[in-house]
């Protein structure tokens, strides 16, 4: 039996492993077995190219064993193992990657299907963040090739010797800490690899010692079969996957039992490697858009989620998969170096998902207004994040308008002799002013979530001399009467409201609208609307900046109204009574009514009620 130190370029190497390398304890048994799939595919590259001999019909497989009694969780692989040399070379010099030194020896003969996961040197080292005793049992694809037994208690020193192994292959041996006891347990390691290696290109197989599970009723052993898909969906091409198949592989990954709107298959092999599938969740509110996940994966290993590196920030409200085995990543795996290249996929997969858009759009365009009330949220939100991407779907962002109608700025704006924009942000609340809109044969647009509020203010700088104005804003020369009125009359009006209501900051005006019907209406500029309601969703940091800015509000009295001529023909409790009750009612129109406020307004009612009969 040999001995010998461990040979790493600083002090305490061990302490560090266990506890900063890593940011999730459960990533060791990710490591363990990706370095077990890559042995497996080395000796499968070795032998296409006739330097190595192996059955044609060999199943290779790895093998997850817990061994509870024995605090032992095994890892073992059927691929091309190391002799005493590689152990002493790969192993005990830590940061050396075997990997990278096998890459680089067949480097001519590399194939696009036989990526190598592990480039990272430091994998192997992450079995001490769950073990007090490390061993690897390993036997060489080469001829005449003795079987090696090397362990280490996770100090600076190990020991190596011959072991009777008798089968091709490495065998990983953990003796799990009184600290990791969980990793013994076949809930967590069953949990642990379906969120890794769910997909991972070989049959993974895992066994509880001692279990009575893989056996029915009679005692018979039930077939094996692996946890996981070795050919996921994202690794076909796109005309060999059916709609079903993606509807499946959607709600697997995902747990979502909604049926997506669509999707976008990613299948690039030139200037990069990159596969994925994307879909377009249907968001049922406005805060479910946050929920989007996107499961970044190297060489169908799972590696993170919403990894902004390489997903555009906005695309973060989609779910999908993405698969680059050509990522920079570091030596857990878990982290990317934000590089040039790196920048070049995210802005491939920004491109690709404007062109679907734009596909839909100019194809499917009865489908693609179908979806807009679902998907305008995200493209609203790509458009103010990121410039290129605005610039690729412009020409495709529609408006609902009052007839439930989808048009582009440029459909709503024809015929029309300004660049107003008037919408609504909602039916229900602001119906006074739609009637008044849809009587004169004018249109407004409905923008009816947070998002739209920024959004509109975005469009404007965007778009020369558009101006878009909530429908309660102004007063419409459509909707008021071009005519010269009573001036007199005009400031009398004025006067009294003003007297009767006793709100200072209230600006009073008189106007003749053509419906007569409408008393008076409130109005609250834009800008300070907008303001408003920049400073109420940044919450509680801006509150005290939300109370300097106060609604400007404004009441037209509508001059045409037979109720309002009669004011003037009222004094005393009367009027006082019916220029509050015009006034509230105009402001019902406008927002709801304090429970105060209310209370009194019914009060009015009943007692305006009694007057008339």
């Amino acid at each position: 039996m040999a001995k010998g130190n461990i040979s790493v370029n600083s002090e305490n190497i061990f302490p560090v492993i266990k506890k900063w390398l890593y940011s999730d304890k459960d990533i060791f048994l990710r490591e363990l077995v990706s370095n077990a799939c890559d042995a497996i595919t080395k000796l499968k590259k070795l032998s296409g190219i006739g330097e190595a001999k192996i059955n044609a019909d060999e199943a290779f497989r790895i093998d997850v064993v817990i061994d509870k009694e024995n605090k032992k969780l095994i890892i073992e692989d059927n691929g091309i193992g190391m002799t005493k040399e590689e152990v002493e070379k790969y192993i005990t010099d830590i940061a050396f990657s075997g990997a990278t030194d096998f890459l680089e020896k067949y480097k001519d003969e590399e194939d696009k299907n036989t990526q190598i996961i592990g480039h990272f040197g430091l994998g192997f080292y992450s079995a001490f963040m769950p073990s007090e005793k490390v061993e690897i049992e390993t036997l060489s694809y080469i001829e005449g090739a003795k079987a090696v037994k090397w362990s280490c208690d996770g100090g600076m020193t190990y020991e190596i010797d011959e072991c009777d192994k008798a089968d091709r292959g490495t065998k990983i041996i953990l003796t799990i800490a009184e600290d990791s006891k969980e990793f013994l347990e076949e809930y967590t390691v069953r949990s642990v690899l379906s969120k890794y290696c769910s997909f991972i290109p070989v049959e993974i197989y895992l066994t509880v010692e001692g279990s009575e599970e893989n056996k029915d009723a009679d005692g018979n052993v039930i077939p094996e079969k692996p946890i996981n898909d070795t050919t996921p969906l994202w690794m076909k091409t796109p005309k060999d996957c059916t709609d079903e198949e993606y509807k499946q592989f959607y709600t697997k990954v995902f747990m979502d039992f909604n049926e997506p709107l669509f999707w976008i298959h990613l299948n690039v092999d030139f200037p990069f490697n990159l596969k994925g599938i994307l879909y377009f969740p249907k968001i049922n509110h406005e805060f479910a858009a946050n929920e989007g996940q996107i499961k970044l994966f190297n060489n169908q290993v799972f590696v993170a989620d919403n990894v902004k590196e390489v997903i555009p920030e906005f695309l973060m409200l989609l779910k999908g998969v993405i698969d680059c085995p050509d990522l920079p990543l570091n030596v857990s795996r878990s982290f990317l170096q934000n590089d040039g290249y790196v920048k070049k996929i995210s802005a491939h997969i920004t491109k690709k998902v404007a062109d679907k858009l734009k596909e839909i759009y100019t194809k499917q365009r009865e489908d693609y207004d179908r979806y807009w009330e679902d998907i305008n949220v995200f493209i609203k939100y790509g458009c103010m994040r990121d410039e290129k991407f605005y610039e690729k779907v412009k020409d495709y962002i529609i408006y609902k308008n009052l007839d439930g109608k989808y048009l582009t700025l440029p459909e709503y704006l024809d015929g029309k002799d300004s660049k107003d924009v008037y919408y609504v942000t909602d039916e229900k609340l602001q119906s006074q002013y739609i009637n008044m809109f849809r009587e004169q044969g004018l249109d407004a647009v409905i923008l009816p979530t947070m998002m739209d509020t920024h959004f509109i203010s975005f469009a404007e700088m965007k778009e020369e001399g558009v101006k878009f104005k909530r429908i309660d804003s102004s007063i419409s020369e459509n909707v008021a009467e071009n005519q010269e009125t009573d001036e007199e009359f005009n400031n009398k009006l004025i006067e009294i409201f003003k007297e009767d209501i006793s709100d200072e900051a209230l600006k009073i005006e008189v106007q003749t609208l053509k419906n007569a019907d409408t008393s008076a209406v409130i109005l609250l500029s834009e800008e300070s609307r907008r303001m408003q309601e920049m400073y109420r969703s940044y919450g509680q940091q801006f509150a005290g900046m939300s109370e300097m800015f106060k609604d400007e509000l404004t009441l037209v009295l509508n001059a045409a109204n037979p109720m309002i001529k009669k004011v003037v023909t009222l004094d005393g409790e009367d009027r006082k009574m019916v220029c509050e009750h015009i006034y509230d009612l105009a402001m019902l129109c406008h927002k709801p009514l304090s429970a105060e406020r209310m209370t009194e307004f019914v009060k009015r009612s009943n007692k305006l009620i009694e007057k008339a009969i």
